[in-house]
């Protein structure tokens, strides 16, 4: 995607990868012209005079004050700046707001503009942010900092986010004094969350994905939490985890049934996790039926790990699985296949 720099004494355009799975959508042939975006920021197929529509990933607070990802259809800017978009609609009362799903809201502060996006070499991008950006409680300075991150870094070639205020950097929050001259990245986490480990030396940061509903609304909400990483598995360290379960946040849906255990060490091969289960994983164990929530928060939460592109699951005395539409459950399920939420 091609952004604007307007700090200031610059005038630059950089190019920013667009997110593998974006894509455009003819709003007036909806199920018959779906446009993939090039890397420019245009459509490959572009038919003149026709609304063109991006499907575009934003992070929002939800009702219970914890931030998630949404995916809303939004007008294609004309001048292909996607990236400076998607940070216009976390501002409070901004574009967002009419399509938001209920107890959604922005994070940015009201009338906040986005004055600039540069990005570096090193794939950190400095966002200018007007003097508006000031004005918000000391309670919303990490969500505003997870937010913003998750939404830019969603870009194939951003990494890293550093903040200016009308042309200055920002050495630290103006509100509570977080730290951020060395700019924010997902390593930083969201959500975070109580820790199962015992012992933080020998643990590592892992970031889940469990389902939450608001309204009859479903959605999955990232929470960042520190797990034991013993024997350097941290595949069976989330695993265990996901089938602990929130934990303190009870906004939070359970997925497993109690009894759950992997009965083999997990293994990696050729990006595809394997894992073995016991019954007590199945929805329906005389039909061999795995939940669709159960398989979907293993596959959100592992494919966040290094080296895994999807998650083959086995269960011990079954020789084939089906999934709640009777489908038979024959090949892994690949992280790109749940990467998408729900269009508002």
């Amino acid at each position: 995607m091609v952004l604007t720099g307007c700090m200031k004494g610059e005038q630059t355009l950089e190019e920013i990868d667009p997110p593998k799975d974006a894509e455009t959508v003819d709003k007036q042939n909806e199920n018959n012209n779906t446009k993939t975006v090039n890397e420019d920021g245009t459509s490959k197929d572009d038919v003149k005079g026709e609304q063109e529509m991006i499907a575009q990933k934003v992070y929002l607070i939800d009702a219970n004050g914890m931030v998630a990802p949404q995916t809303i259809e939004v007008s294609f800017p004309e001048s292909g700046e996607v990236a400076k978009q998607a940070l216009e609609y976390l501002v409070k009362e901004g574009p967002v707001t009419p399509v938001l799903p209920n107890g959604f809201r922005g994070v940015l502060p009201e009338g906040t503009e986005i004055l600039g996006l540069t990005l570096q070499e090193d794939g950190t991008v400095v966002v200018d942010l007007s003097e508006e950006f000031k004005n918000y409680d000391a309670k919303e300075e990490r969500k505003i900092l997870e937010a913003m991150t998750h939404t830019l870094t969603q870009f194939d070639n951003i990494d890293k986010v550093k903040l200016w205020i009308n042309g200055k950097a920002l050495d630290e929050m103006p509100v509570d004094g977080t730290p951020v001259s060395n700019g924010y990245s997902r390593a930083n986490g969201i959500n975070i969350t109580e820790s199962d480990a015992n012992d933080l030396l020998t643990s590592e940061t892992v970031t889940l994905h469990l389902p939450a509903e608001y309204n009859d609304t479903r959605y999955y909400v990232p929470i960042t939490k520190y797990v034991q990483n013993k024997d350097d598995d941290v595949y069976e360290a989330v695993v265990n985890s996901l089938l602990n379960g929130p934990g303190y946040h009870n906004n939070l849906i359970h997925v497993f049934n109690e009894e759950t255990r992997l009965t083999e060490e997990p293994e990696l091969k050729d990006g595809i996790l394997q894992l073995v289960f016991n019954e007590d994983i199945l929805k329906d164990q005389d039909k061999a039926m795995l939940s669709d929530e159960v398989m979907e928060t293993l596959t959100r939460s592992l494919t966040e790990l290094q080296g895994i592109e999807g998650v083959d699951i086995k269960v011990e005395n079954k020789d084939k699985l089906v999934n709640e539409n009777g489908e038979k459950m024959e090949t892994p399920v690949m992280g790109e296949a749940v990467a998408n939420d729900t269009t508002l």
